[in-house]
């Protein structure tokens, strides 16, 4: 019976998971909601063929002003500003990197 508890936790946890990474994909892509799913894989496959930072950054520029443009003709606003970008993982304080109360404070 633990075995099969067990399974069912896994199941559930890696659902969970798997959805939540695609939503989060989404919500990288400036606009995201305004493009169809070709679209956002044609924009993802650009970016990652660029060779330098300044190629992507111009290309979410320009990226930043269609999007616009789509959103003022759908009636639809977004944000004024592209989300901010990261130069890869690990820019944040990380785990433990918070203000607990635990051991030692």
């Amino acid at each position: 019976m633990k075995t099969r508890n067990s399974s069912v936790l896994l199941a559930c946890v890696l659902t969970l998971g798997l959805s939540g990474t695609s939503v989060f994909a989404e919500q990288e892509i400036y606009g995201s909601q305004l493009m169809t799913q070709q679209e956002r894989m044609e924009h993802r496959t650009k970016m990652q063929n660029m060779k330098t930072n300044e190629e992507r950054e111009r290309y979410r520029m320009e990226h930043h002003k269609n999007m616009q443009e789509r959103a003022k003709q759908q009636g639809v606003t977004l944000p004024d500003e592209p989300q901010m970008h990261h130069k890869g993982m690990g820019g944040g304080s990380g785990m433990g990197g918070g203000m607990g109360g635990g051991k030692g404070r």
